[in-house]
């Protein structure tokens, strides 16, 4: 029999160290180890972007903590070589509860923003409507104040009028602002 002729097996009889296992091995390219290490990166960039009670609210331990909060510190050179850091140190732990928190926080920031823009447009039916729009504010929030809200509203209007910058405008969005939040509590 030539050498040649079964190629596994006379590469397994000259390697005895190699055990049948091999089917269990999973074998990672080069390309796929490169893509997890820069999403690893992203991430730290992400943690980096974040506000320091934003980060408070997530699961870090204490070097990387020290590591991103050294890294918001850092202007410009350096900046780049310290999110590779906090990249090459998030390969090394569990990464899940990590994005779980930040998608928590993610979907947190959304969720105001849409809450915000939905006032917006309250507030602006109010200055449009009046009267009629006061009615839908109170069935919305029963707790709302029907004469701080008509003063407000013809305040804003006289503003609007007169080119005059919108004071009462943002005095009622806090307003309305207030009112949701005593609502969610």
């Amino acid at each position: 029999m030539n050498k040649f002729d079964n190629d596994n097996e006379w590469l397994d009889n000259d390697r005895p160290d190699i055990e049948e296992e091999d089917d269990e091995i999973i074998w990672v390219s080069k390309s796929e180890i490169k893509r997890d290490a820069e999403a690893l990166k992203d991430l730290g960039t992400e943690l980096v972007k974040l506000g320091k009670n934003a980060l408070e609210r997530i699961p870090l331990d204490e070097d990387l903590r020290a590591a991103i909060e050294l890294a918001q510190r850092i202007k410009k050179e350096g900046y780049r070589r310290q999110l590779q850091l906090i990249g090459k140190m998030l390969r090394s732990r569990d990464v899940e509860p990590i994005q779980i928190a930040l998608d928590k926080l993610k979907n947190r920031h959304n969720q105001q923003v849409s809450l915000f823009h939905k006032l917006e447009s309250l507030r602006d039916r109010l200055l449009d409507h009046g009267d009629d729009a006061i009615t839908e504010v109170l069935d919305l929030y029963p707790q709302a104040d029907r004469q701080q809200l008509r003063s407000l509203v013809r305040a804003a209007q006289k503003e609007r009028a007169g080119n005059k910058p919108p004071k009462s405008s943002r005095q009622i969005f806090q307003y309305l602002k207030e009112l949701s939040e005593e609502n969610l509590d």
